[in-house]
Parts: C-alpha cells; structure tokens; sequence
C-alpha cells in the first residue's frame, strides 16, 4: 500500500514474479505502475505491506540499496537514465564511480569493460562521445547496456522500446531472452501490444491502485486490455478527412548537405503521419519546419508564403507549432505545474502591466483539463504529478489552444497508454479543420490509427505514400526499409 497525502495510489498490492518468466505489467497511465517501481526501487517507502527477493525480506532505503541488493530498473523517461554532462564511458561507468572508484586508475580497464557492456546490446558507440549528443534511442541503450551489467535478481523495464527502432528492439528481446534462460524475472511495463506479444510469459494488469487480472497462457490480450481499463475499448478506426488546400509545402529540401532532395505538401484539415525508421530523417525534418535547425537546401512555404523561420519563436509567430519527442526535456518545465506548463509559449495573452494573471492562467487550464479528460486534481498540481499519459494531454492542451496553420507532434504516444492515445488522436482528428496536422511515429500501429494519410521517411527522403483507409502494410513496411540512395553533393 503507498498513500500519499490524502490519495491512495496503491491499495494492497500483492505481486510474486517467478524466476525465468516475463511479466508484462499493464495499467493505464495514473494506475500506479510507476509508484509500484519506485518503491520496489527504493525511491519511496511503502505505507503498509512488506516485500521479499530472493525468499529474503527486502526493505531499499534508496535506489543505491536496492541497486546493491539487485533490483535494477531502467525508467520510462529516457534521461532521468543518463547524465547528459558525461560522455558515454561515464555513464556506463557510473555506479562504480558513484561507489568511490576513479576514472583515472585503470581507465584502460574501464574502458573494455564498457566496451563489453556495449558489445552485449549490440551497440556500435565511441565512448567518449558525450551523452546529450546522442539521440534518445542511444541514450535508452546506453542506460540498458549499463542495467544488464549489473547481473540483477531482478529486472524492471518500464517502456524500454518507447524509443527504440525495430531492430533495437529486437536486439534488446534477444538479450531479455538470454535473461530468462539464466533464471532472471523480468517485470516488463510497456502499452506496446507488440512487445507483450512477443515477450510475455504472463500478463498483470493494475487499475486505480488494485491489481484486476492475473493472465497466464494461453494469453487473452484483449481481456487483459479490459481488465486494465475497466471496460472494452472500442476498435481503433476513424473515417477519413477530405483533405483541405496545400497549407505547408516543402521543395527540394535537403535536411544535410549530402542528403537527397524531398518534398512534400501537408493540407489543410488533415492528419498526416511521417513514419520511419529512428535515424530515418523525421525529427530532423520536423526541426527545420520549427526553425530549432536549419536546412542546407531547398525551400519551404507556408499558407502560400515563403517560410524561412530562423528559431521557434519565428515559428511559433508564424503559427507553426511543435511538441518534441523528448516530452520532459524539450516540452515541459519540471519546476512549473500545469497551468503554467499549459501557457507558457503565450504568457503575453495571460499578462497585464508585466505581470501574470494567475487567475486568467488557472481559468484556461482548467478548461483545458475538461476538454481533454486531464487526470489531475486541481490545474494547479506540479506537472511531475501527473502521470506521462496526462504530462502529454498537457503538452498537446498547450498547442491546441490557439489557432495553428501546422501542428506538428514528434512521437506523442511514447509512454502512453492505449486510452490515452485514442483520446489524443480523436482531440487532433476533432480539432484538425484549419491547419495541417503532422505527427511524427516510428510505430506503424500508432500512425494508421491516428492519420488521414501515410507518408514514408527514409534517409532522409520522402519515399512513400500511403491513404490509410487502403493501407497495404507489407508495402509501409518496404518503403522504410528502402535501400539509400547515393549521395547528393551540396
């Protein structure tokens, strides 16, 4: 049992994990998974109850003593990992530095035994690359490849492929695998059918702090999502828009100086998914329509004008607007709560005389936790309260709040739970008339149940098109596959 204030998060929580088996952990978001974890952790005491590893009582009074005992997790949010500050080798080195150990004695031998924790995932990296130069999927095996050399009792994954490309993912269920044959359980949270499909040995399912369904082969998939949500989900599936006029338009735009030209034109009214592969080009074109990077060639226009934004706030003006894909670094202020969070790239329209309207500014976020279905008690709540599927209803609450030309949200459904996602994708479907909508997805599933239209991204280029309501999947799934084409000189 966790109680916190006057809420209870956990009400009598039993759970026993069986040696060599994969338990996948489903809940949807705010069901208290996470609380679970940081008390298995060590970050949080239990209120009441007590826990065992091993057939021996087990009581972490911090992560570290948990770490030690042999619980090791690997967190949802990708950078609460890693530290951005040290580069590669530090950061796999970093529970033996933290344990009184020095980068300057034995660097040789540190070094092949971080080599050997890399070559483990399968991951080519130079260790002394920093860490905020790589890409979230990087960072998530680098702090993977450090977990696994830790040889746990215990291994807890809490939506480990959320950034990961296929063939990442199935690198790391080879290395679970091998896991499971060494007697290791592993409790592996994820809102990923595919993964659990692929993994799972058995399926628990938690809902308002209580456990509701133990499932054991033959696995019921679908009888485990109701037990997680309270109640059958309707099938995924929206009519199709007739799109609008041409509302952004990019021409031989090259996203690197040796990379192909692509174009392509988002409408009005509709809802385009970018799909591709991760390292396929998506954030990287997103970031030149936001104006975070520039392009090294090619043209862009919007609503019929030329569009050359040189930073967000050009873009913002213009009425382009983006939600990153790295929610907790790029999109939300940790020391903010809701309301705040809410408004913040409009905070103008909430001032007066150089100061905020916190009554105007609570008003607003409380309409906008209504429109959305927000879990949270009161629009004044820090945002680190809420759990990741409500932290992006906010994201997304922020930029649906004003009229847009181009909405464009870099992989939204990370971390987010199968409700969750079909309230974010109706709330873009329902507002889309006026602007062109364009989400950014690495997972096919996502995109076909959110978008009007399909465009395939590889190398950098765009290389496919697909209406989603005649969607051939072997033919998406060839197009972000495709070989690369040779080199365009700059």
């Amino acid at each position: 049992m966790k109680i916190f204030g006057e809420t209870s998060v956990l009400r009598g929580v039993d759970l026993f994990l069986t040696p060599g088996e994969v338990t996948a952990f489903m809940g949807a978001n705010g069901a208290g998974k996470s609380t679970l974890v940081k008390i298995v952790a060590g970050v949080h005491p239990a209120t009441a109850g007590e826990m065992t590893l091993g057939g021996v009582a087990f009581a972490p009074d911090s992560p570290s003593d948990a770490l030690e005992k042999g619980v090791v997790v690997v967190h949802q949010a990708i950078n609460d990992n890693v530290v951005l500050t040290m580069d590669v080798l530090e950061n796999l080195m970093i529970d033996q530095l933290c344990r009184g150990g020095s980068m300057w004695f034995g660097r040789r031998r540190l070094r092949a035994d971080a080599q050997r924790m890399l070559d483990r995932v399968g991951l080519d990296m130079k260790l002394d690359r920093p860490m905020a130069d790589l890409s979230l999927a990087d960072r998530q095996m680098v702090a993977i490849a450090r977990a696994l050399a830790h040889e746990p009792k215990l291994l807890i994954l809490d939506e480990p492929t959320s950034a990961l490309s296929d063939t990442e993912a199935e690198r790391l269920f080879g290395v679970i695998e091998t896991l499971k044959e060494r007697g290791i359980p592993v409790l592996y949270i994820s809102h990923r059918m595919g993964d659990i499909r692929r993994l799972a040995d058995r399926i628990v399912t938690l809902r308002d702090g209580v456990i509701t369904g133990d499932f054991r082969p033959p696995l019921d998939y679908e009888a485990a999502v109701d037990a997680m949500l309270g109640a059958a989900l309707a099938k995924a599936g929206h009519a199709r828009k007739a799109p609008g006029r041409t509302m952004f338009a990019a021409k031989g735009l090259k996203l690197a100086p040796m990379s192909p030209p692509m174009d392509i034109a988002l409408r009005e009214d509709e809802v385009t998914a970018l799909v591709g592969l991760v390292g396929a080009g998506k954030t990287e074109f997103a970031q030149v329509a936001y104006g975070v990077a520039s392009a090294a060639g090619g043209t862009m226009e919007l609503d019929g004008e030329t569009y050359a934004p040189r930073a967000p706030s050009d873009a913002v003006a213009a009425g382009v607007f983006m939600a990153s894909e790295d929610r907790s670094g790029g999109s939300l202020v940790p020391d903010f709560d809701i309301s705040q969070n809410m408004t913040l790239p409009f905070t103008a329209e909430f001032s007066a005389f150089g100061m905020i309207r916190r009554g105007a500014e609570r008003t607003h976020a409380a309409t906008q936790i209504d429109r959305l279905g927000i879990v949270a008690r009161r629009e004044t709540d820090a945002i680190g309260t809420l759990s990741g599927g409500n932290q992006q209803k906010v994201v997304l609450a922020r930029w649906l709040s004003k009229p847009a030309k181009l909405l464009i949200l870099d992989e939204p459904f990370q971390g987010v739970d199968i409700a969750a996602r079909r309230d974010i994708g109706a709330a873009l479907r329902a507002t889309a008339a006026g602007r062109a909508t364009l989400v950014l997805c690495a997972d096919l599933d996502e995109a076909i149940e959110v978008a009007d239209r399909i465009v395939v991204i590889a190398h950098h280029t765009i290389v496919g098109e697909h209406a989603s309501d005649t969607l051939d999947r072997d033919a998406v799934v060839a197009h972000m596959s495709t070989a690369p084409v040779a080199p365009v000189p700059a």
